[in-house]
């Protein structure tokens, strides 16, 4: 019917040859003669050239609407986000300066300093405990390298082969995070331990490490500060604990901070205590290779139980981050009370006759994935419609109505506009269960 512009109803005098069908899920169809609908369209437009330019005016017609959909679907695409509401620009130069951007960077300058001047303690002192403290601080200035760059990649806008976007990146970067304090962290630090308990030496002078671990203590402390701030402050924006909000692995940027500092912080406590009782035990040492060893206080296995004590506490913490950020990647359900709540909230409106399916996943970082199969309330969703309109004026259209191509023309008005009308009807709902998860 569209190649020859004709209706239905200028095929209702044509044979038709009923056809059976050659998808089984389907009935048989009718077919006309080719003949018989070309002698059809040139008694309905007199002619092959009247057919032509009526055919070249609806592919107009159908172009044009096809340009104005694309070009406002790009609008829309462009200025909106999913919900309706502008779209922010993305600022990666202010991702930095609040939020887990800022702990992160903290974390890093004061990482990067404290990892430089145990380095230079353990080369003084040569301590087991002072170089499992050296290394952990370089692993988490790695890792939180790595983090920075999980937050920058994180904040890109969605595209065609990500629709979703890029959050999970941070969950990506703080479980590389956790595999490098694994290796690089408590890996090191447990083969330290283990050679200094294997093939113990002197140890020099720890006065310089105690003033490090010192500055350190006050580092770490001022960084795990900082990580608390922020998680009490998100926590609270969420109505979520402290506890469940680490627990469930949240804001996984500020989790690995919290973790490594805090980690740190009890460290830098244990490779103090094992190095004072390194140098508070044992009488002096003499090495058998040399005819006038120096005199050196302590017993050198306390300062490797030390390191294997650091060892095993970056272990444990990188165990952590693995298992609630695989678990996060996994995709978890959100709270049963939060379920619930947006299931009444659907069922309770006027315009939903009844939901199944329903499903929601907790990506993280504020952000629900929702999911539910809606059956709308033709009649409601119609009476809406009509409320904005001028019953009046419809009903001056409906008795001015005297052809069927008036009758089409007056059902495609008002079809398209209830559609329309439904339409809103599903962004309006979308909008109030966004309130309702946030």
């Amino acid at each position: 019917m569209n190649e020859f512009c004709l209706k239905l109803s200028d095929l209702e005098q044509l044979r038709k040859i009923r056809r059976r069908s050659p998808h089984d899920d389907t009935e048989a169809f009718t077919v006309f003669l080719r003949s018989d609908v070309e002698a059809k369209a040139l008694d309905v437009w007199g002619s092959m050239e009247a057919l032509a330019r009526e055919r070249k005016h609806r592919k107009e017609e159908e172009m044009e609407y096809k340009e104005n959909l694309f070009r406002n679907q790009q609008l829309l695409k462009e200025y909106k986000d999913f919900w309706g509401n502008t779209k922010p620009r993305s600022g990666k130069r202010t991702t930095f300066l609040q939020g887990p951007g800022k702990v992160v960077m903290v974390a890093i300058c004061i990482n990067g300093l404290n990892f430089f001047f145990k380095l230079l303690a353990w080369v003084h002192t040569g301590s087991a405990s002072m170089f499992s403290e050296a290394i952990h601080s370089l692993a988490d200035t790695a890792n939180q390298a790595l983090l920075a760059l999980g937050i920058i990649q994180s904040v890109r806008n969605p595209d065609p082969i990500h629709p979703y976007g890029f959050t999970n990146m941070r969950y990506i970067s703080s479980l590389i995070s956790g595999v490098g304090i694994f290796m690089m962290g408590a890996g090191l630090s447990w083969y330290h331990g283990i050679i200094g308990l294997l093939h113990p030496h002197p140890i020099e002078s720890l006065i310089w490490a105690y003033c490090i671990l010192a500055g350190s203590l006050v580092s770490e402390g001022a960084t795990l500060l900082v990580a608390i701030n922020e998680i009490k402050k998100s926590a609270h924006k969420q109505g979520a604990s402290f506890y469940d909000y680490v627990m469930q692995s949240r804001d996984p940027s500020t989790n690995v901070v919290l973790l490594e500092d805090a980690a740190a912080v009890l460290g830098v406590v244990l490779a103090a205590g094992c190095m004072g009782l390194t140098s508070l035990t044992g009488a002096r040492a003499r090495v058998a290779e040399s005819d006038t060893p120096p005199d050196l206080s302590g017993n050198p296995y306390y300062d490797s139980l030390g390191s294997l004590g650091v060892g095993t506490l970056l272990g444990t913490v990188s165990a952590f981050l693995i298992y609630t950020n695989t678990q996060a990647l996994l995709g978890r359900s959100i709270q049963a009370e939060h379920m619930q709540k947006l299931t009444e909230f659907l069922e309770s409106d006027p315009a939903v006759r009844a939901i199944h399916d329903v499903k929601a996943t907790d990506m993280g970082l504020s952000k629900v994935r929702f999911k539910a199969e809606v059956d709308f309330d033709g009649r409601v969703v119609t009476r809406s419609y009509l409320e904005k309109q001028d019953i009046e004026q419809i009903l001056t259209e409906i008795q001015q109505v005297k052809t069927p191509e008036e009758l089409e023309a007056f059902m495609l008005k008002h079809g398209e506009n209830i559609i329309d009308t439904l339409g809103a009807e599903v962004d309006r709902l979308e909008k109030e269960l966004k309130g309702l998860i946030l």
